[in-house]
């Protein structure tokens, strides 16, 4: 099972783990508001509620912050008071039964290293989703490094993502070929850092991609994610998996 807590919405799914797709239809509800641990915890249960789902089966989930050893370290999108809360024992406990919490960039990345965008690329691969802000997640053949928050770099004096995420093209009301020089002094700074092989291209906005990617000039390969919104709760049913076995 795959679940994905986002600032509006909260996601689950029985994922195939051979095929890398859904093997039943998607349940969704409303986060609450305030989206506190208390208020959260009983909405991922209740969500789950919908499935039949074996006491030994599996759970992930993705959360929007960097989670250490199953501690949410930062809070994106959702309630401040996630920030030192040990998320892995507060979902085990509400769900009674062994979970996996990840950060939601990094379950994303997962699931389009193995069956997406950037499935069968060796050396380092960078899996971006370009949304409310810049989530990313990096990979060294095939193995992640996880929370790399490369969205909150410092560049020319702003944190990354207040220039060059979805949500600054439409606060600014930029065009396609405006936003796609922000993104290129983003992403050649990272090119830099990193020397990636593949950079693979998430978030919503990416059903776009024709109208800004072939805008940017780098020297690795830049696409489009091919998994989309169903990356994450894929990605995250797949590292739950993983760490069972």
């Amino acid at each position: 099972m795959g679940v994905d807590i986002g600032g509006s919405g909260i996601k689950a799914a029985p994922v195939d783990l051979a095929e890398g797709a859904f093997a039943a239809d998607r349940v969704r509800q409303e986060t609450p508001q305030p989206s506190t641990p208390a208020a959260v915890a009983p909405v991922v249960a209740d969500v789950l509620s919908g499935f039949d789902v074996p006491s030994d089966t599996p759970v992930g989930i993705t959360f929007p912050a960097v989670i250490q050893h199953g501690i949410a370290r930062t809070a994106a999108n959702v309630d401040p008071s996630w920030i030192g809360t040990d998320a892995g024992t507060l979902f085990s406990e509400t769900l009674g039964r062994k979970v996996l919490v990840v950060n939601d960039a990094d379950a994303a990345g997962y699931a389009e290293v193995t069956f997406g965008a950037g499935k069968g690329v060796r050396g380092v691969v960078l899996v971006t989703t370009l949304g409310t802000g810049i989530g990313s997640a990096l990979f060294v053949d095939g193995r992640l490094v996880p929370n790399t928050e490369l969205g909150h770099l410092e560049i020319d004096g702003h944190d990354a993502e207040k220039k060059a995420a979805d949500s600054a093209r439409e606060r600014h009301d930029l065009s396609w070929s405006q936003w796609a020089k922000r993104l290129q002094r983003y992403y050649s700074h990272v090119e830099d850092l990193l020397w990636p092989d593949l950079i693979v291209v998430g978030g919503g906005v990416s059903k776009k991609h024709e109208k800004f990617l072939p805008h940017l000039d780098l020297r690795a390969p830049i696409v489009p994610a091919q998994l989309r919104n169903d990356a994450g709760i894929i990605g995250a049913a797949m590292l739950a998996a993983e760490l069972q076995d």
